[in-house]
């Protein structure tokens, strides 16, 4: 694997030159000097639309940020990644979540590894059609009605944000929970809702360890249990996605009902493989398949396009641009859809967690900023709560923006009003309103020339601020998972360029191992019951802790 410092390229440097000329120049200059900007600037998958003219950018930086990815070796990574290299060097292990919704395997290295993919996907065609017919029943002989996904991160993440952005397509008999976070009331709310004898739950972790899953997982148990009564009807109402095999049985799930995990699979990557397998059992397998297909063409297309017409490329490098040069901290998205509201939060995991690296692939401290921060609402909601601050604030926030042409329900002049608006904004985003135009729009409204005067400067819209738009045709299950994996080459690239490892996580260890710690202190179920805190005042040897942590638990013991 190639590991080049990007400050150190040729086209670093003249990216930063570059720089200089073109910031000085306005949105409005770039669509005057050129009429026909914006098929310049478009780029076409199947049905999908990416409008990128509102970008600060000229033919000259496309072909500079090409110039970059060609230097850093993006094409040869790209080639690493799909043929099942290692590129995951600190884990040791290859990155192959395209692998499982991949439909021509041409590498003979992949071979076997397809085999036990495909035999993965016809168990799960076979039970999630046994749920969704009716024909799963219960320990007492009734059909599930209701599924709970007990999962975190990925593992909550991926399938929720395709269950309720498909929802459209699920069946009406069956109902799905997805369970997370570890707060008591969360689970407590879900299960109040539910019946043991028509309630299946789908316990995700692939290691079985992860503590919130199995705290979780272990309180929806003692529930079923306290109706069920008896340990064997587990079998017929638990199921577990995980690589650890041994684990899901000592906790009471039936080895026929425990669906692998592959090492190299990252769990924000994971609604690819049996992590999936809520999806398919709401959704049904068909859609499932044709999510699975959509990803698989959008990986071809990054595969094989050139670098210029690339659509993940050239999302990506406009990110390197934004944050490396222009100092944008953050990138906002925002889904016109609101089947769509989850999927910020899902790229939030998916690049926060992958580009969140401050050490190259060398191991050395990188001199540059990575990993824009992500965040993003659904329109038109975020119109009426932070649009201000993009539109007449300080900050530069590059913002991307989704719609479909079609709604799949409701109302079309509900739609055309949402497309109107989303439409809108980023062309008030891109021209903003200059102070000669506030001070017309005020004459004719028949103001006095004190009082336009005194309100005119807080009128005025300085515009300027970059916007790319995602137009589709429909929010189909093909299109979702060519969305989805768009977003997640995107992220790919950018890691590339940034010189670092974007499928490990060590950031999310430390503090799991820290909570553990207090959790057994709070609990005296460590070793060292009351280990840094003799009586519950919090006197005593406080030496593990520093004195923010004393102090928090003194107060804490002190409620109690």
């Amino acid at each position: 694997m190639r590991k080049v410092n990007p400050t150190k390229t040729k086209s670093w440097v003249k990216l930063k030159e570059h720089y200089q000329s073109i910031s000085q120049l306005a949105l409005r200059d770039l669509f005057a000097r050129d009429a026909h900007r914006f098929s310049n600037f478009s780029l076409r998958f199947n049905n999908i639309l990416i409008d990128y003219s509102k970008n600060f950018c000229e033919q000259k930086t496309i072909g500079l940020l090409v110039s970059l990815a060609q230097e850093i070796g993006l094409g040869e990574l790209i080639d690493d990644l799909f043929q099942g290299q290692k590129i995951n060097e600190t884990e040791e292990r290859a990155v192959l979540h395209t692998a499982l919704r991949n439909k021509r395997i041409n590498n003979q290295n992949l071979n076997v590894i397809h085999q036990e993919i495909q035999v993965v996907l016809e168990r799960m065609r076979v039970f999630s059609e046994k749920i969704r017919n009716g024909f799963w029943l219960g320990y007492s002989n009734q059909p599930i009605k209701n599924i709970v996904n007990i999962g975190i991160g990925g593992s909550d993440l991926g399938p929720a944000m395709v269950a309720e952005a498909l929802k459209f397509y699920a069946s009406d008999r069956i109902n799905i929970y997805f369970i997370s976070n570890v707060d008591g009331e969360v689970i407590a709310n879900t299960l109040d809702k539910l019946t043991p004898d028509t309630t299946l739950f789908m316990i995700s972790s692939k290691s079985f360890s992860t503590a919130e899953t199995l705290m979780n997982a272990g309180t929806a148990k003692k529930w079923f249990l306290r109706v069920a009564k008896n340990e064997s009807y587990v079998s017929k109402h638990f199921v577990a996605m995980t690589s650890n095999q041994q684990k899901a049985i000592e906790f009471g799930i039936a080895r026929e009902n425990i669906y692998p995990l592959w090492d190299f699979v990252g769990g924000r990557f994971s609604l690819w493989s049996a992590v999936g397998l809520p999806i398919a059992c709401y959704l049904g397998f068909e859609y499932y398949a044709q999510l699975l297909q959509g990803a698989f063409e959008a990986d071809e297309h990054f595969r094989t396009a050139a670098f210029d017409r690339n659509i993940p490329v050239i999302l990506g490098l406009l990110g390197i641009w934004y944050n490396n040069f222009y100092g944008a901290e953050t990138e906002a998205i925002f889904p016109y859809d609101q089947s769509l509201h989850r999927l910020p939060a899902y790229l939030q995991q998916a690049s926060m967690e992958s580009n969140g690296k401050s050490v190259d692939r060398s191991g050395n401290q990188v001199s540059y900023q990575t990993g824009a921060i992500l965040w993003g609402e659904p329109g038109t909601n975020g119109q009426h709560a932070f649009f201000q601050l993009i539109h007449q604030g300080t900050k530069l926030i590059p913002s991307t923006f989704l719609v479909a042409a079609k709604p799949r329900c409701g109302d079309s002049v509900h739609h055309k009003a949402l497309v109107s608006n989303c439409f809108a904004q980023t062309q008030a985003l891109m021209n903003g309103r200059t102070k000669e135009e506030v001070y017309e729009h005020l004459k004719v409204s028949g103001l006095s020339k004190e009082r336009i005067e005194k309100i005119l400067p807080f009128k005025v819209f300085s515009g300027n601020k970059p916007t790319t738009t995602i137009l589709y045709d429909q929010l189909t299950p093909k299109c979702l998972g060519s969305l989805i994996a768009m977003f997640e080459h995107k992220i790919f690239v950018q890691g590339a360029v940034w010189n670092i490892f974007s499928f490990d996580q060590w950031g999310v260890e430390l503090g799991k191992q820290l909570a553990d710690n207090i959790f057994q202190e709070l609990t005296g179920s460590g070793k060292k019951k009351k280990a840094c805190i003799e009586d519950k005042i919090g006197q005593g040897d406080r030496s593990c802790y520093d004195t923010s942590t004393q102090g928090l638990l003194a107060a804490y013991y002190q409620y109690l």
